[in-house]
Parts: C-alpha cells; structure tokens; sequence
C-alpha cells in the first residue's frame, strides 16, 4: 500500500469524472473505483440485473454486453461484444454501453434478436440468454447480413447448458445470407433450416408427423434503421474531446490513463511496477482468482502509437494496444491483397485466431497483452516466435529493438523487458518465396479453449532444392515458456526434406522436447507424442507444397492426405419429428403443441427475475464462505481479527452461532458448519458477512486457520485399499451366474473408469435470507430443487418448527440434480447469518467456490466378468460399481441402487449378479446428476457388449440387437416388461440414419485414409421412471379462480427451464377447458404446496401434471351445473355465477405413483411405473494424430408416450445428449493428489460449446407408442435421453480400432471416459507414440489423479 499512497501523494487532484452511457441514459460517476467491474456496475449500481454472472473469468459470454465508441481518426462507430465481468468501469470513459435490456423488451417491444431465440424454443433455463441475445445483436450491427459463419464466430464465448445449442443456431440461422428463411413453405424437408440441403437429403416424416417447431412468419421483421441510436450528446463529446490524462482512484487502487507516449513512459518510470491493462482479460483474472492487489494501473487506451497499424518494407508493424480482432481484420484484408508467398505468418497468426478465447475477449484483449503476459501455452507466441518477430521496446530514455527469440522469455511468465519499459509495438515479417509455415493448436475443445500443446513451424529451402536453409520450430505447453526446438532444428539444416529428415526430427524432438512427468497440467505422455504428430503434420504439408512447386521429393501418399487438411467448421443441418395433434382436438386445447416456454420471452429480454436479480432489501448485507484448504484434518485455531478490521466487516458466522442444530444432511452425517474436523478441500467452516460482496470475500479471504493434517482418501482405489467404504453393499442378483459361465462359450474380464462430472449450470447456488421479525419467521429465497427439504434442513439449524420458514422459488438458471441437495448447504448457512444478524443476508457463489464445494456426478469404477456363446447371446454377468461418494452418504446409495437397475442397459442377461460399493473418500460430497447413476451403469453394460461383439468379430449392431429386451420379458429386478417399445425405436433408428449404407461409406473411407478415422456406434437406452424412495413418488397443486376468470395454479414443482410451468399450464387449461393465457404460475412455495418432493428423477411432469389435473377435475365438476344451466354462457359467466352461489373456487390436488415398492433384500416389488425408451446412433472423425474429433451425424430416436409439448421434449433431448456428450467426451475434472480440485471453471473445465454439434442431428420422437402410465400418455424425458450420447464415445471406439488395425494392434482394449483427445491419442498405437513411452506409475508424483 505504500506504493498507492505515494501515488495519492503524487497527484494534487482527487477522482476525475467518469462519463459513459448505458441504453442511452448519460452516467457520471464521480467515484470511480479501479477495481469495479462494469458487471457489479450494472447490477448493483443502475439496478439492470438482466446482464448475469456467469463465471467472472470471461468464459462464459453470459455477462455479454455491447460496446460501441466513436473513432475520430476514421469517424466511425465502432460496436463490438465485450464480457462485463472483466471490463473494468473505468475503462468506459466516453463509451456507450447497451444491455439486454436496452434493445427491447415484453412491455415496450422485442428486438427481432429477441423474439426468434424465445419463439424458436431457443431459451430453456435462460440464464445464459441474454448473454446470447447481445453476441447476435453486437453481430447484426455490424453486418445486416451475415454468413453462418459469422454467427458461429460470434459465439464462441459463450455457453448454454441447457438447449444443446440446435434451436439458438436455427433462430438466428433466420437472419443469415445462406441459411435465410424459406417463409415456411419448406418444413417437410427443412429447405431453409438444413442450409439448402433439400435437394440432395430428402427426409421421410411419415403421415400425421411434423418437423415444424416454430413458423418463421411469425417473426417480425429485422429493420435496421429503428436500432437504439448512438446518442448524440456523446456523439459531440467525443468529437470534442481534448485529450487529457484521467484519473480514478479508491482506497486500495489508482487508475491512470495517459494522455499521451511521453506521459505514459514518464507513469512507468514513476511506477516501475504497475501493470499496464488494456483488455483486463488477463489482470481482471489475476485480481479475481489469483487474489492480486495492483495498486497503480495504467491504462494507454488513449495513445495513438500504441494502436497504429504500419505496413513496413519487411512486414507489418502493430501497436502493442491492438486489439486481436483489429490484427485479424489487418492479416486478412494482406492475405487478400498480397502474393500468398509473402502471407504465409498472416495465415499462421488468423489460424490461431480462430481458435483464440470467444469474441468477446478477441475484440479487446491486446496483442502486447499476449505477449507480455507470457503465457507458456500462449496461442500466438509460438507464431511470433517461429517469426523472429521485430519488438519495439521503449522507455523515458529510448527504444530498443529485440527479437522474439528463445532469450525473450526469461522464465515462467517473464519477459526480458526492464521493469520501467513498455512494448511498442510488433512487426509481423512477409515470409519469403520458398518459406513455409504452419501454426497448430491442440486443446481439449476446439472453441475458446486454453491449449495444450501450441507449435509453429516455418521451414526455408534454398531456391530451387529441397534443402533445409533454415528451421524454427517453435512449442507452447513444453515447458514454463514458449521454446524453440533448437537442437533438432540444427541437426536438420542442409538436409533434403523426405524420410530420412523425418525419423532424424521424430528421434531428436522425443529427446529434446521432454516433460518432467510431475510437469504442471499433466498428460505428458499425450504432450511429448503431440511435439512429433505436429511436426509430422507440417512435414507432409511442406512436402506437398514442395511437389506442388515441381520439385522432385516423394509424392504424398493419397491416404495420409488427410493430414495435411486444416480443420474448417460444417454448418449444421437439423431435422426435428413429431407426432401431429389429431385434427379433432379442440383449437383452445394446446396440449401436444409445441407451445413456447411460457418465460421465453421475458428470459431473451433480462425481465425474468432469477434468485439474484431480487432488488436489495433494506438493510440487506452480503456473505462469503470460509472454506478448508486441506482434506482431512483437525482445526487447531481460527484467527479472524484481520478480517474483522477489513473494510465492510459486520460479522463473522461460526458452528457456535448455530441456535438450532449443526447436524445436516440427508443421512446426518454432515455439519452446517465444521466445528472441530473438515473432510475435504472446500468443507464450509465459518463465513464472513460484510457490507458487499467484494468486502465479504477479502475478509472471508484474510481469516487465518491452523489445522492438524490427517491423512486423506482421494481415489476410488485408495478406498478399496483402506476398505473405506458406507453401508450397506448393495446387491442385486437373478439367475445363477456361475452356471451361466459354465454353460457360456467365452468369458471376457474387463474393468473402465467413467470420470465425474461438474453440472456447470449456469446460475450458481443462490440465497437471499430475509427474517421477518417476529416469531422467528424467515422468508428463503433460493435457486433449489428441493425447497421442502430446504424448508427442513433450515428449520433444524434455527431451532424453529418448519411453519416458520417459507421457502420460495421463482425459477432456476439450471439445476440438473446439483440442487437437488446439495444446494441447502448454502441456504443454511446463510439463514443462520440472517437470524443472528436479524437483517436480510445474500450470497450468490462464485464459479470457482461452486464447483470447489457442491460436488457433482459420482466417478465410478466397474469390473465386470461377462459369458457368451459363439451367437453373441450373453447368459451370464458379474459386474462391481465402486463409486466415489465423497465426505458424505448425501443421495449416493439411491444413486449406485439406479446403476444397479441399469447394469444391463436394454439387453436381456439369464443370469446376472451386481455389487454396488459407495467409497467414503475426503472429496466435496458427490451428488444427484441428470441420469442419476443410470449412464454410469448402462456404461460399463456398453463397455462389455463392445468387446464382446469385437471378441466373436461381429458386427456390434447385431450382437446388439440381438440381446435386446422383448416385450413381456423379465428385468434383473423381476419387473415385466410392458408396452416395451425398444425394437421399434431401433428399427426406425437404423432406418434414419441409413445405417449400412453408412457402415459400408466408413469402411471404404478408413481403406482411404490412414491418419483419419471415421467410426460408427448405435446404442440402445432403457431408464426406469420413478424415484427409487417409494415415498418420493407424490405430488401436490393447488388450483384458484378468481372471479374475473383468471386461474391461478400452484404445484411442487420448480422451474428449472425444463418447460415443467409450461407443461402444467397446458394440463390445466385442457382440463379446465379454457385457453391458456388465463392461466398464471407465479413461483413454487413451500407456503402454497406443502411436503413437496424435490423436482428430480425426471417424473415431475408425471407427479405434478397428475396432481394439477387431480385440483382441475375438483373444480370443473362443480362448475358443472353453472355450465349445464348456461351451455352458451363463457368461463367468465360460470365462474361469477358459481362465486356468487358461494361455491368454492379453490382446490387442492393430489397424487400418488399406484403399485411401486421394490425391496432389494427379496428382489421383488415393482420398481418402476413404466420406462423410457431411445436408440442413438452417431458417426464421427478422428485425428488419429491429435485425438481431436468431430461429430458428424447423429440420428436419435425417443419414445416420450404421446409429447404433452414437442418443443421443450425435443429441446429436452437435445439439451439431454449434448449434456451427455460433455460426460463421455470432453469434461474432465482434475484433482491433485491431496484432493484440490484444479478444474473451478470454464477456463479448464470444458463443457460442449456451440461447435460440438454434430454436423447433422435428426431427432425423431417415436410415433404411435401406446402407453397409459403417465397423464395424457405422455413419458419422462429429462433425464433418459442423457445416455444416448455413449453412441459418440462408442463411435469413436469404433474409429480408434480401426487405426489401431493399422498399426497391427487388434482385439478389445480398455478406454475410460471421457473419451478426452489424450486418451484417443494415446490409444491410436503407432510410430509416434513408441518414441514417448510414459513413465512408470509410482516413480513420480503425478499433476493430477483419476478419482
């Protein structure tokens, strides 16, 4: 801090003025604290809640807003997408700032941008649609017209986790040139919305069926000249401004902007050791997670030298302050206008663009930023290395010139720049007639991803010959910086570019480029082979432009071609199918339809109010949690005396201040707050309260705790050695397996490890608390799943009966089980907060405190002992689920007894016997996940019928089908199977797909090509419907009207962006008989609908929709008479005629699940009321090089009994398999060996972003399925859908096989999920991977370990 009063010292002046505007309105800000995000600004300072927080590190796009400046230099407007999480406010000065709600909204007008992501069925939970609704309009205004591409560009930073992305694309798919609308005439073969493919993919709907979710007449029309106007008071102060220095300054920071070169280098001189801050993409992270004070900032936006572009006699000169997008729009426009020798580095630096962060960072991180932050998995330094790029460092005294070399970077994130200079600028060079150069990047998703590996290669030969002039190979992600491969570049110079040169590169690469096998970020067997895949990548590449050029090198095999091809996105095509309403149904009755989410629209416009956006209540103070940083120990002391003299302090929250019970938990076995052990990094201790946010997490952050360490259990093998382990062992048997292996023709052992999964929903846990003064009464609101449980567990820790708390929730951001439980860990902290501090408490999670302390989906480990005969039929199997539970029991039994009822998936095993064993481990509990254990259970079951059909050399879709359950036939749980309609969602699945011809297409394409392989994978799911606890398995409603017609309907369901509100609102208007615009769902409150279950399991349409229509059917019956005695009289007659004759007009429904109860001690009971049924089958590519892959089909097929709601089924499918895909192909978290979780966001935990797609998805939902178990005939669609995602990884399966046959590798081999690109790469056995054999396991202490 002395290095901030020095500089209060410095300065005569206080805070200058701070002047923007946000939706037109002008803001003066005579305080402006450096530290202050535009996000909090918004929120808390204007009362705009509809720009949300996402994740605070920019990764997201949900906090996107639109920028726009006038240039005076080009007197132009610039407009351009930004994360609000990490602009900081003082970097505003004379911008204008629009936001979701600036653009329109449901009382005003919607914005076209708006209406079609929320008619398109675009916005389920709608957390993350503002954020989406601003990239696009940040997008039209710029360009009025865009290409598919553009869109896709546009959002690559940002993530949606509900919809799987199909509908946002196909609603903005309606603005662009080349996927524009057709006016709907087009529907039966999708002519617009599969991109002009008609012609060449006719799809059969069948009679009766739809593939229409929405109708593009219905939009209103984009008009470009009724857009916000830039205002024209800032329009002339922009104009008018003489260019000042500014300053912002608060208690801890000081802001400064320079005016000018001279008084920015003076600044650095003054202040060596401030940090120059452009973007805030980097700082704003290092301040939020990294914990950094920076208490002198400069910020040189104003300086024209540092924003010049110059094209210089050897290249192209960028000021250091250039923006990413800025260099991009300046390479490309070169790479057009100049001969493509002297382009090469252009193209290498747009390919890593491509890939670079989203939009959002792009179009204001610094390309000085990049370089000076030195990153050693730095995506363009690699480039301007290989480059020997030209930097113009500078200081108060002089310039000097440097080369961006190996002695650039000194050291991990240091750079040779004295602490007094600045860089200037960067000269990208024109590469010469006989240069060739390639970049390469590797990351675990292709969009806004860090990397793994990045490499740049730039070869030179002598004129005319293929002889090595000159090599510089250039890695990120090999060591604390970027490198140059020297050594092995030295030994390749003179040499001819052909076989001989690669074995030499490969050999001296695998011995220069190592890894210490505790190297940070792990994977390093993965990492060395990448080194040698890319360089051989280049080599082919160059030796094909070599032949190209009539040189006379070896001609590139026409099979290793394709791995020379640079990766280009296919924009995607969609077909959705459903069953039509009969034609008889009546035009007011909606059920069947595929009604709009009824929140849609205020969901795309910020108006829908989720936990956080509740206005501040007076008095109201905010909390922060303290948590364990250890895993198992004792807490010796807790000294808070530094956070109680931080600013803001109010008070600290300890076990002792629980009045009521600090025993929690479904099984009791947790504490509201650690009072003398914590179990796991992360274990909630105590909390702070302090007048804001920021305050409460500084102080929480300077609370001092010594503990005494005890020895932990992370792993699932770590528990089976200490035989660490919760009661009971499960088991479920039927048949006699050991006779079944004695009768079998073959037995396969094998064993597969299926990784956790975080739910990444994207509103975080959130409480407010407001106790209402007497009677010890508090009023909960909460983003929670289960608000009766809520209402429990906060009651037990108050000391108060239940009747005193109500718990109430409007909606959620996302919920997908991880609030099922664990979200009143939280909510009781926060409560008890509130009721000593007798005043309203908030906290919403950060990201990173969310993923660290609620757990997420149980990792599993399987081994199973399958027996088959010659045919393929399985008759007997062994399975063992080991799953890591975490520090408490919380909802893992019921989770490991739903993969014992799906340990056969959908195949029909004699004899069968499974054992499900919970690991008690000192890891965040782990919790109820979409899928609830079934996905973890049906994969191992898909794990062992792969290796059988590749142990017999079958074709796996026959050995598939041929195990299929049959109607009538028997469970391993001793349920029938009625009305079982798997044979016919497979026959139409393989119809669909076209499934042979695709077969027969993959195999000819894997006889052509060596380096790339396509695979194909069919896969069956069955999903119990039911809560697996009997009592679970009820529901209630209440159902008012009110004398002027209008209906009021209460259930206990939430509202998650499942459509369960909009759904209940179709039962009810059908049963009621009256449109559904008379119908209102307020909220879910424990007040209106008590002992509620939590809304999980997928039944809650069932339950609720059962109970809704129980309350309505109460309720026509006694409007009976009025409308037997009036039949030409409307609702409104009835209604007042029936209040008037003093009948009641409120009822209460209910309802139960008939005939359920299974006991696993006699294996008998029904444990479900019906099941679910889908078949999947996808095809994708494989890098056998890189492991990166693509989806390129997947044709699902789902029965859903008869859709109350097309839409949000189909939406839920979608939303259900790209859910999936995450689970079995990209997300993977990473725990250290002391069990810290080094995964707290979506900067290093990848969920499947808009590129993940594949690249065609059918989605039928199975027509003509007869079934009477649910209301209305409908089914559950929540949660079966998950699984069918296994079709991918299965597929992939399929692929690496086949390029493990080229290198002579047959038979089975085990691959865990995820089916990440390390793991596709390394099971791809081939020269490369020989050359980097990994390091034996228990001779190093690895980065991470599988848990």
């Amino acid at each position: 801090m002395k290095e901030l009063d020095r500089n209060m010292g410095d300065c005569t002046t206080s805070s200058d003025e701070l002047v923007f505007f946000v939706n037109g309105r002008k803001v003066i800000e005579t305080h402006a604290d450096p530290e202050m995000t535009l996000l909090t600004y918004l929120r808390r300072k204007l009362g705009l809640p509809g720009t949300k927080l996402g994740c605070a590190e920019g990764g997201c796009g949900a906090c996107t807003v639109m920028l726009s400046k006038y240039q005076p230099q080009t007197q132009n407007l610039l407009h351009f997408a930004v994360n609000a999480c990490l602009a900081p406010i003082c970097s505003l000065h004379l911008v204008a700032v629009t936001t979701v709600e600036g653009i329109g909204s449901v009382a005003r007008q919607l914005h076209p941008v708006q209406e079609r992501i929320a008619k398109a069925h675009g916005s389920q939970c709608g957390f993350c649609t503002p954020g989406i609704v601003m990239s696009m309009y940040a997008l039209l205004r710029n360009n009025t017209s865009p290409k598919m591409a553009d869109v896709e560009e546009a959002f690559q930073g940002n993530l949606c986790r509900c919809t799987g992305y199909r509908p946002i694309l196909e609603a903005y798919k309606t603005f662009t040139v080349d996927g524009g609308c057709c006016g709907g005439k087009g529907w039966v073969n999708g002519c617009c919305m599969t991109n002009g493919k008609a012609e060449e993919k006719e799809v059969d709907v069948g009679v009766n069926t739809s593939s229409g979710l929405f109708n593009v007449a219905d939009f209103a029309p984009l008009d470009p000249t009724q857009e916000v106007i830039f205002p024209p008071e800032l329009m002339s102060l922009s104009k008018n401004q003489k260019t000042r220095s500014l300053r912002f300054s608060s208690t801890r920071a000081v802001w400064m902007q320079p005016a000018n070169l001279d008084e920015f280098l003076d600044l650095k001189y003054k202040h060596p050791d401030a940090r120059v801050v452009v973007g805030n993409t980097e700082v704003g992270i290092e301040v939020k997670f990294k914990n950094m004070l920076y208490p002198v900032i400069l910020a040189p936006s104003f300086i024209p030298e540092l924003h010049r572009v110059t094209h210089t006699d050897n290249g192209i000169m960028f000021g250091a302050a250039c923006t990413l997008t800025h260099v991009g729009v300046v390479l490309k426009k070169a790479v057009e206008e100049l001969p493509s020798h002297q382009t090469q580095f252009f193209l290498a630096v747009l390919e890593q663009l491509r890939w670079f962060a989203g939009q959002q960072i792009r179009n204001v991180a610094a390309v000085g930023g990049n370089i000076m932050t030195a990153s050693p998995i730095s995506d363009l330094n690699p480039v301007f290395m290989a480059a020997n790029c030209k930097l113009t460092l500078m200081d108060k005294d002089g310039s000097r010139v440097v080369h961006m070399d190996d002695s650039f970077f000194v050291g991990y994130r240091r750079t040779i720049l004295q602490p007094q200079e600045i860089l200037l600028s960067i000269e990208v060079p024109y590469s010469k007639k006989y240069q060739f150069v390639s970049a390469f990047k590797q990351s675990p998703r292709r969009e806004d991803d860090i990397s793994i590996v990045t490499a740049a290669m730039s070869v030179t030969f002598t004129p005319g010959t293929c002889a090595v002039e000159d090599l510089r190979l250039s890695y990120g992600g090999m060591a604390a910086t970027t490198v140059l491969a020297k050594n092995t570049a030295n030994k390749l110079l003179g040499r001819c570019w052909g076989e001989e040169l690669l074995e030499e590169a490969c050999s001296s690469l695998a011995e220069e480029m190592t890894l210490d096998p505790s190297a940070p970020g792990g994977m390093v067997t993965y990492r060395r082979t990448l080194t040698l895949s890319l360089f051989y990548k280049f080599y082919l590449t160059v030796l094909q432009k070599l032949r190209g050029q009539g040189l006379n090198v070896e001609e590139v095999r026409s099979d290793f071609l394709s791995a020379t091809e640079i990766y280009n996105q296919e924009i995607p095509s969609s077909v959705q199918i459903y069953q039509e309403v009969p034609p008889s149904q009546n035009q007011d009755d909606v059920l069947g339809h595929p009604v709009m989410h009824l929140s849609a629209l205020k969901q795309a416009t910020g108006e829908a109010v989720y936990c956080d956006d509740i206005p501040l209540f007076e008095n109201e103070v905010y909390l922060a949690l303290i948590t364990s940083t250890k895993p198992h120990a004792r807490i010796r002391s807790i000294d808070s005396s530094a956070a109680e003299s931080s600013p803001g302090f109010i008070s600290c929250v300890f076990a002792g201040d629980i009045p009521g019970s600090n025993v929690t938990g479904i099984f009791h076995d947790e504490t509201v707050l650690a009072d003398s052990l914590v179990t796991c990094v992360g274990h909630i201790i105590g909390a702070v309260v302090a007048d804001t946010q920021l305050n409460a997490q500084r102080a929480a952050k300077a609370v001092k705790i010594q503990y005494e360490e005890m020895q932990p259990i992370i792993t699932i093998q770590e528990a089976i050695a200490a035989q660490s382990f919760y009661q009971p062992i499960r088991k479920l048997q039927r048949g006699d397996p050991e006779a079944g292996f004695k009768q079998a023709d073959h037995i396969l052992e094998g064993e597969m490890h299926i990784g956790g999964q975080e739910h990444f929903y994207l509103e975080t846990n959130s409480t407010v608390a407001v106790p209402r003064g007497e009677d010890d009464e508090m009023e909960i609101f909460v983003s929670t799943q289960n608000p009766s449980e809520t209402q429990f567990l906060v009651a037990k820790a108050l000391g108060v009966p239940a009747n005193r708390v109500v718990v109430r929730v409007k909606r959620m951001g996302g919920g997908f089980g991880g609030k099922e439980s664990r979200s009143t860990i939280l909510s009781t902290v926060v409560s008890v907060a509130a009721h000593k501090l007798r005043r309203p408490v908030r906290c919403m999670l950060d990201r990173d405190e969310d993923m660290l302390i609620t757990g997420g989906r149980h990792p599993f480990y399987g081994k199973y002992k399958v027996g088959f005969l010659k045919s393929g039929k399985v008759v007997a199997l062994d399975v063992w689920y080991y799953s890591n539970a975490g520090n408490s029991c919380d909802l893992s039994l019921s989770v490991m007894e739903r993969a014992l009822f799906h340990m056969e998936n959908s195949y029909n095993i004699e004899n069968v016997c499974g054992h499900g064993v919970l690991c008690r481990t000192n890891l965040a509990s782990n919790t109820a996940f979409r899928g609830f254990g079934g996905p973890q259970g049906m994969m191992l079951a898909e794990s062992w019928i792969t290796e059988v059909a590749q142990s017999l050399g079958r074709p796996a879709d026959e050995v598939r089908r041929l195990n299929l359950f049959r109607q009538g036939e028997m469970t391993p749980y001793n349920q029938v199977l009625e009305q079982c309609t798997l044979d016919l969602c497979w026959d139409e699945c393989m119809s669909r797909s076209h499934y042979r011809q695709r077969r027969d297409a993959i195999e000819l394409y894997n006889r052509q090509n060596r380096w790339t392989k396509r695979g194909l994978a069919i896969i069956p799911t069955m999903f119990g419907i039911s809560f697996t606890a009997v009592f679970l398995n009820q529901a209630g409603a209440l159902v008012h009207i009110y004398t002027d017609g209008s209906v009021l309907v209460s259930h206990g369901g939430t509202e998650m962006g499942q459509g369960l509100h909009t759904k209940m609102v179709q039962v009810a208007s059908r049963v009621l008989g009256i449109p559904c615009s008379k119908i209102h769902i307020s909220e879910t409150s424990t007040q209106t609908v008590p002992n509620t279950s939590a809304t999980a399991a997928s039944a809650s349409s069932d339950l609720n929709g059962a109970a809704v229509r129980n309350a309505c059917q109460v309720l026509s019956q006694r409007l009976e008479p009025y409308k037997s005695r009036n039949p030409k009289g409307s609702w409104e007659d009835w209604v007042k005629a029936a209040y008037f004759d003093r009948i009641n007009l409120s009822a209460n429904g209910f309802y139960k699940t008939p005939d359920l109860g299974y006991s696993f001690e006699t294996n008998s009971g029904r444990a479900f009321n019906y099941f679910s049924y889908g078949v999947a089958c996808s095809e994708v590519e494989i890098d056998c090089l890189t492991g990166a892959h693509k989806n390129l089909s997947t044709t699902i097929v789902m029965d859903v009994g008869v859709s109350l709601n097309p839409a949000i089924d189909i939406g839920q499918v979608e939303g259900a398999f790209m859910q999936g895909l995450g689970l079995f192909t990209l997300e993977e978290l990473h725990y250290s060996p002391k069990g810290v979780l080094l995964t707290r966001g979506p900067g290093s935990y990848k969920i499947p972003a808009f590129g993940d797609i594949p690249s065609e998805l059918t989605v039928s939902l199975l027509r003509d399925a007869p079934h009477d178990k649910a209301i209305f005939a409908s089914k559950a669609v929540g949660e079966p859908p998950l699984f069918l995602a296994s079709s991918v990884f299965f597929a992939i399966k399929d692929a690496i096989t086949a390029a493990r046959a080229e290198s002579g590798v047959m038979g089975p081999f085990r691959l865990d999920s995820p089916a990440s690109a390390e793991r596709i790469r390394n099971a791809c056995k081939d020269r490369f991977t020989k050359l980097c054999p990994p390091a034996e396991p228990g001779t190093f202490q690895p980065w991470s370990v599988q848990v």
